[in-house]
């Protein structure tokens, strides 16, 4: 099955409101690598016991698409980092490479990892085809691969770890039209061009916008940056002043939307979807505004390394994972929101209260 065939399952399956893990799943392995994270339905053969298996310790090498525009992208290394700390008995080199957008630079650092010899990686995919290459090369060598945080095109991986993101994209979607009563003018702005991640959004929102009375009038990529998206909102505004609602893949572009807005003297705050970003949190809060945010852990990483530990330890792991938790709501935004952190945090998180002061104290 392919991985939009699987995801769309899990997609219907979080819509039906069966957020738990299924029994069937649930019975079939049990690693747990995340929380609200399982073995994904549909075709999901099982890498044999003992296949991987190393004595340790252990060199893991992480391939980042790059530390770069949101914030998010810098807690999914501070959340990995966390985890080899935990885990130093039995990892004793941790390579990081950040490709910084860059999809060449991506190839280089996955064949610098294969060359280190590490024995497993972990990759976070710029676009689908820019880890393709290295991790053909990583499986010639031996080497176990981990994709998370974006699919690729090839089936060489290992193990893949992911969010469900055409339902991210459709769940934000469906509350632009409930919330505008199916009519009115939306923008779009999408993350960067090219990830799989904002793909796979776009595609889930637009299967509710294209069977929608909502009129689309822009639709731009702001990169996940609030300050890409606070140009491109005060240029719509200049000349597009009368929008209904706005959906944005990314919270830091909620921001710029945000402020643009408010800078340009509107009257009205249109609903603008969010996502799981503490500084979001903290405007939806204190102006309340409604919004929604579904959820991307940063953990992800996490869940990438500890199926890669399951690997080297010889455990059977399921091949593909989906991450689904609930999203955030007006009426449970209280339970995520933290007023003592600052704005660059993301909920959950994997990390002890006293790590996240020491990183995110406000």
């Amino acid at each position: 099955m392919k991985r939009r065939t699987f995801l769309q399952a899990g997609s219907a399956l979080l819509a039906a409101g069966t957020f738990g893990v299924p029994n069937i799943l649930r019975a079939a392995n049990d690693i747990n690598i995340l929380p609200d994270t399982w073995p994904s339905e549909g075709d999901n053969p099982i890498v044999e016991a003992g296949k991987f298996a190393k004595a340790g310790p252990w060199k893991i090498g992480h391939s980042h698409y790059g530390l770069a525009g949101s914030t998010h992208t810098y807690q999914t290394a501070f959340e990995a980092e966390y985890e080899i700390t935990r885990n130093k008995d039995r990892v004793t080199d941790y390579q990081f490479r950040s490709a910084d957008l860059n999809p060449s630079k991506q190839v280089a650092d996955i064949e610098d990892l294969i060359a280190q010899k590490v024995d497993a990686i972990i990759i976070a995919p710029l676009t689908t085809g820019s880890a393709v290459e290295g991790i053909k090369k990583a499986k010639a060598a031996g080497i176990p691969t981990v994709v998370y945080l974006g699919r690729v095109d090839t089936e060489d991986f290992t193990v893949q770890v992911q969010g469900d993101d055409f339902y991210f994209g459709r769940v934000m979607a469906q509350f632009l039209v409930d919330k505008l009563g199916n009519k009115g003018k939306v923008w779009i702005l999408r993350g960067v061009a090219g990830h799989p991640i904002d793909a796979d959004r776009y595609s889930g929102a637009m299967e509710v916008f294209s069977k929608s009375g909502l009129e689309i009038t822009s639709t731009q990529h702001g990169s996940w940056s609030y300050e890409d998206s606070k140009k491109i909102a005060e240029n719509l505004y200049l000349s597009d002043p009368d929008v209904a609602g706005v959906w944005t893949d990314g919270a830091n572009m909620s921001l710029g939307v945000l402020d643009a807005l408010q800078e340009a003297g509107a009257s009205t705050i249109p609903p603008i979807t969010g996502e799981a970003l503490n500084g979001w949190m903290r405007r939806w809060n204190d102006e309340k505004l409604s919004s929604i945010g579904p959820i991307c852990p940063p953990a992800l990483s996490t869940a990438a390394l500890r199926a890669a530990f399951a690997l080297l330890e010889g455990k059977p792991i399921n091949r593909n994972w989906t991450n689904g938790p609930k999203p955030i709501t007006d009426e449970t935004l209280s339970q995520f929101y933290r007023a003592d952190l600052t704005d660059a945090y993301w909920a959950p998180t994997e990390m002890p209260n006293e790590k996240l002061l020491e990183y995110f104290k406000a």
